[in-house]
Parts: C-alpha cells; structure tokens; sequence
C-alpha cells in the first residue's frame, strides 16, 4: 500500500469563478510515504506587521486557512487552558451530569490559589461560600477568573488533577492530539506537562460555538457581578466594533501574551489564535489588525460543487480497477483580493484500495492548495459499490503492483 496523491480534470471548477487566481487540475501523480501531510507556508502575507511569533487565522464556513505561522508548536496555555475547562462542564451540563443550579463550596486551596491572595483573575470568592454552577461558568468565561474554575474542578471532580483527568479525556475525543493539561486554571504547575497549539485552540474554538449555542455567548457578556464586584469582560477585541464574540487570553513570561479570538460580520465568522506577543498591547493590535484583514480583503471562491467528482481512486482487487471519489459538500476558499497565485487541488489516499468498497466509503482526503498551502482539506467518498473481483481481476492488480510499486519505493 502507498499514498497516492491524485488530481484530476473531469471536474472543473464551479462556473461562478471570476478571478485572478484560477483553479488548475494536472495529472495522476504516484508517491508513497508514511503521511499525507504537506509542508505549508502561508496562504498569504498580510499588508502589516504582525509582532506575534505564532498566528493562525482561520474562515469558519469555508474553512480556509487565511493566514498561518508556527500553528502547531506547543506553547504553555496559561488561561486558554480554561477554554477546556469550560468545555467539560458545558459537556457535564448538556448531558445532566450537572445543572446550572447545583452549588458548589469555596474550599481554602480555591481561594488561596486562585481567589484575593492569589494576585491573579479571580472572583473574589470568599472561603465556605456557595457557589451555583451557573455562577462559576460566567466568572470563567468573563472574567477568566482562576478561583471559579478551581471550585468547578473540585466541586465536579474532588480536586484540580482528576478535574485535569477529564480536560484530557475530552481533548482526545476532540481530537486535540497537541494540547495537554494539568490543571483547569493554566496556573504554572512544577513537574506537569501543560502545552496547547493554535491548531487545537481553534479547533475547541469551533466546537465550543458550533455545540454549545447557548453558552458561547457568555464569551462576549459585557461583565459579571459577583459579591457586590462588578467586573468587565477582560477581551478588549468586544470593544473594538470589529464583530468580536470571544473568547480567552493568556500569556507567560516565557512564551509571551496569547489570544484565542472569534468574530462575526456580515454572516462571516474568523477564528484566530495567536501566542507569542511581546506585550498585551502589541497582542491586541496584532488580534485587531488581523481581524479587520480578514474580514475585508479576502474574497470567496466556489471550487467544487455538492457531490462533484473530484478525482478517480485506484483499486485493488475489485471488478474494475478504479472509483469515482466525490465531496459531499459545496468546497469553495477564500483568498486575498490581490492574489494572482493560481489554485490547484488534490486528492491523498492509502491506495491501491483493496474491493469491495461500499458506495460511500471515505477514501481519502480532497486538497485545495496555494503553492504548497493548504487551503482548504475536505474528505472524499467512493461513488459507488465495487464488489470484489475474481482470481483472474485479483491476479491481474497483483501483477500490476508489481510492475509499478518499485517507483514508490525509490521515491520513498
């Protein structure tokens, strides 16, 4: 077995492309390693400085990667830690586990740690007090307060390590394959590996808006009072009139100021995720700037419309030799207005594929690329049942690997 990365050109691109950067299609090419991945570089450079060391920007509907550097090298996560703590208790409060009303107690360790004494983002909880579930997310997600998300992780868990349990057992399911934590604050702990990516940031991101709706607006409420303690939303990006909904900010001495932002106009939602920034100054010009770039100099372009043939799938074993593999979904881009790079698109998959193959079986992966970017990654299905093929079809492909699998091996 070998990837095989194929484009193809029976599918042009959808009619109502009218651009500079126009959609180019080649032919079969065969290679073979052990990932799909494609070393990227930018899709595009913005018009102005951006002082932080590591950007992702990144278009919800279409999912185009607007602008990218150094997205998935670990950082600390600080307080963007506690976007995975917000996570399990929306997840604990959507299946029960939990209700809004259930109460919770200040324990010493919440209020030392986290609370007045701590000198950090607190709520100012004081020891013994009741707190409702209901309280501790808006403290967490407004004010990012550090003692609310150690009442939520004792009171749901028994302590911040089997509250860390759950963070990482959710990131897996999620498919946060960079990110790890050890406590639901991002509060520096000796001996604990915490680390997060951009990647993994903005991909929580687009969970916590597209599966809980009706929490994901606390990220932008204007402020939380809580004994007798009015506090602003700490996201200055709300007050900007640039469209900012969310969501959380961190920042080490090491690592620099860090920034995982949304934003919606127009019906256009941006997600963005930076680390890296000198000071809190330069990391909300660059969150500014970026977003303001996104959102006026990038135009859509159709590629491929719903259920199109994007490419054929090489098959082994099977009654014919070959499939038809679609996208399921309408993929379009989105690229700079200036652009005049021409797009090409792909197809990877492990292949030969061995028969039968159901009609609607993924295959692989359809690319949408700039130079070598990736733009867009969408998955690709089988058109239709292939049943398996008889000794003489199976004979035939087994002779044919053969022949040809000798090229893979020298371009290993």
């Amino acid at each position: 077995m070998a990837w095989y990365q194929s484009t193809y050109d029976k599918t042009k691109p959808v009619k109502e492309v009218r651009f500079a950067a126009v959609l180019t299609l080649t032919q079969i090419i065969l290679f073979s390693g052990s990932s799909c991945l494609i070393s990227t570089a930018n899709a595009a450079e913005p018009p102005f400085a951006v002082k932080s060391e590591q950007i992702l920007l990144l278009d919800a509907d279409t999912g185009s990667i607007l602008f990218s550097r150094k997205a998935d090298v670990a950082f600390p996560p600080a307080s963007l830690a506690k976007l995975m703590t917000a996570e399990v208790a929306f997840n604990a409060l959507a299946s029960g586990t939990i209700q809004p009303e259930t109460s919770f107690t200040v324990s010493e360790h919440a209020w030392r740690t986290g609370g007045a004494p701590s000198g950090t983002a607190t709520m100012f909880a004081k020891i013994k007090s009741q707190l409702t579930v209901n309280d501790l997310i808006q403290a967490i997600t407004v004010q990012s307060a550090n003692d609310g998300a150690i009442v939520l992780a004792e009171g749901m868990s028994g302590s911040e390590q089997g509250f860390a349990l759950l963070m990482n057992e959710r990131a897996q399911a999620l498919g946060l394959k960079g990110s790890v934590f050890s406590n639901p604050t991002g509060l520096p702990q000796e001996g604990a590996i915490q680390k997060v990516t951009l990647s993994d940031m903005l991909k929580l991101a687009q969970h916590l808006h597209k599966t809980y709706p009706q929490y994901y607006p606390l990220y932008a409420q204007e402020s939380f009072t809580w004994n007798n303690i009015m506090q602003r939303n700490r996201n200055p990006l709300l007050r900007l009139n640039i469209g900012a909904d969310g969501l959380a900010m961190g920042g080490t001495k090491d690592s620099g100021f860090s920034f995982v932002a949304s934003a919606e106009q127009n019906g256009r939602r941006i997600y963005l995720g930076l680390n890296g920034a000198k000071t809190i100054q330069d990391r909300t010009e660059d969150a500014e700037k970026l977003i303001r770039w996104a959102m006026s100099d990038f135009v859509k372009l159709p590629v491929f419309n719903e259920n199109s043939e994007v490419a054929q799938g090489s098959l082994y074993g099977g009654t014919q030799g070959s499939v038809g593999l679609i996208v399921h979904d309408a993929v379009s881009v989105l690229v700079p207005v200036q652009d005049k790079s021409k797009l090409r698109s792909q197809v990877i998959y492990r292949g030969p594929v061995a028969a039968p193959v159901a009609k609607g079986q993924e295959i692989g992966r359809l690319q949408v690329l700039r130079d070598k970017e990736v733009l867009v990654e969408r998955p690709v299905y089988a058109v239709q049942d292939v049943a398996e093929g008889s000794l003489r079809n199976k004979s035939l492909d087994a002779l044919y690997e053969l022949a040809t699998g000798w090229i893979r091996r020298l371009l290993k």
